[in-house]
């Protein structure tokens, strides 16, 4: 039940115990495809820049740039994109609601990819890369936040990290699809890489007619003092997955919550929270996010390019040797997922940071000695992403975790534009520079930079880790506008 005290605007709900109570269900399939969808085009993107980078730095594309260009300003000028979108979207979300924004950034998203491929000069193609990362920044923060505060807390670390983890389906697409649009003998030079932008646009229109029955969070319209809405949103869920399974919904075994209702945080709370209340998290969070941006950035959009300059593999097959990375980075994420509710976070999230670091390295000799090919080089990195890719979702996971509902989705944004923009910045700038010139010793020197770096990640994890497993997001960072009762005695 949920109770409102008149005078003091004091709420008292089980809603989140209820939520985290419930079994998995259709109920929740419904809100993974309308959400965690979003993840899908940002693979998409990402991986179609790549691709197209070499396509569109040849004579005959319809834009006079180099692929050096496009694989390290482009791909900065969407990460940077992508922050100022987290930021500003994240602040957004915890004021105006999960629902609200995710709409909207999926439609900022929708703009930026279809002018991309309208691209008519470099001005033009690089302004839109930045509005194209603005609206998937702004995706992370508040799809990250709802997904988080609607599966029950058994099932919060699997689903979270799987849904990561599709990513990779997107990147999958994204290869599949350039290796027959960048083929000139099917489409001329100046169209098929325009094709692979307006595929966004379709799949993004799909995903924006499911998103409308997706519900707000309860536990935002809770915190917000509107109470009924988030009870209809419960007794609703209750009903159907009861109707589903033929048994009543299990009761809760967590305690209610006593809060205040509040309209918004100030940003001066916000950065209290995070430095004062949470010093030992954020500099968790912001190790995680700088690691593996640094490293994601930088091979998905430098990848094609180290292909063509160090192995001498053509423009549009390159997209065959992306399409296999992409496939171990799907799987790693699908298999591995389950271990972070049985295992824990600590295990998990340190192990699938360290491990890939110290296989990383290895690839990076054999890269140094010459003993890799085209072929084997894609079997490395499809090794060392199986595990990686797991790990690099866990860091959206941690963060959505282990802060206050209150600063949830701008805790998000902070630490993805803090650690993308030194990793995802930094990252494809400092891969392109090494790898250009397709020098074995300065690529191996690029990829043993982006291992050091995830091992370090590991080991800040391991020491700072939440135990978050299978406890409800107000267990794991009670709400700021908490109030102590004689039940919490």
């Amino acid at each position: 039940m949920t109770a409102v005290a008149d005078s003091s605007a004091l709420i008292t709900s089980d809603i989140p115990a209820r939520l985290d109570a419930l079994p998995f269900s259709r109920w929740h399939w419904r809100i993974l495809v309308g959400l965690g969808t979003v993840w899908i085009l940002d693979g998409l993107e990402v991986t179609i820049v790549g691709n197209v980078a070499g396509r569109i730095g040849q004579p005959g594309s319809g834009l006079h740039l180099a692929a050096s260009s496009i694989s390290g300003f482009g791909a900065t000028d969407y990460v940077i994109g992508a922050c100022s979108g987290a930021l500003f979207f994240g602040w957004l979300t915890d004021r105006l609601g999960r629902k609200r924004l995710f709409m909207i950034t999926l439609g900022v998203y929708l703009l930026g990819t279809a002018m991309t491929g309208l691209s008519f000069a470099p001005w033009w193609f690089f302004v839109f890369r930045f509005v194209t990362g603005f609206g998937i920044g702004g995706e992370y923060a508040s799809i990250n936040s709802a997904i988080d505060e609607l599966i029950p807390a058994a099932r919060r670390g699997a689903v979270d990290v799987a849904v990561n983890g599709t990513y990779w389906a997107g990147a999958i697409g994204g290869a599949l699809l350039s290796i027959v649009a960048l083929n000139p003998s099917v489409l001329p030079g100046d169209i098929g890489w325009r094709v692979c932008f307006g595929l966004g646009v379709v799949l993004g229109f799909s995903i924006l007619l499911v998103r409308r029955s997706v519900p707000e969070s309860p536990r935002w319209l809770l915190m917000h003092g509107r109470t009924e809405e988030a009870e209809a949103i419960v007794a609703d869920a209750e009903r159907a997955i009861a109707a589903s399974t033929g048994a009543p919904v299990p009761a809760p075994t967590e305690p209610s919550i006593t809060f205040r209702a509040h309209r918004s945080v100030s940003i001066l709370t916000v950065v209290r929270t995070l430095v004062r209340r949470y010093p030992r998290r954020t500099v968790l969070g912001f190790s995680l996010f700088v690691g593996q941006s640094f490293l994601y950035n930088a091979i998905t959009f430098g990848y094609a390019t180290i292909l063509i300059k160090l192995f001498g593999v053509s423009a549009d097959r390159t997209g065959y040797y992306f399409a296999i990375i992409a496939a171990g980075n799907l799987i790693g994420p699908l298999v591995l997922a389950p271990l972070f509710d049985s295992l824990g976070r600590r295990l998990m999230v340190s192990g699938l940071h360290v491990l890939p670091g110290v296989l990383l390295l290895v690839t990076a000799l054999l890269t140094r000695d010459g003993v890799l090919d085209a072929a084997t080089m894609t079997l490395a990195w499809s090794v060392v992403l199986f595990f990686a890719s797991a790990g690099a979702s866990s860091s959206y996971l941690t963060v959505s975790e282990i802060f206050p509902m209150e600063t949830r989705s701008i805790s998000i944004g902070v630490f993805y534009a803090a650690g993308t923009g030194v990793g995802g910045a930094i990252g494809p700038l400092v891969f392109a520079s090494l790898t250009k010139a397709g020098d074995p010793h300065k690529v191996a020197l690029a990829f043993a930079i982006g291992g050091v770096l995830i091992i370090i990640s590991g080991l800040i994890s391991f020491w700072l880790a939440v135990p978050a497993e299978r406890r409800g997001l107000e267990a794991v960072a009670r709400p700021l506008t908490a109030v102590e009762t004689a039940a919490d005695n």
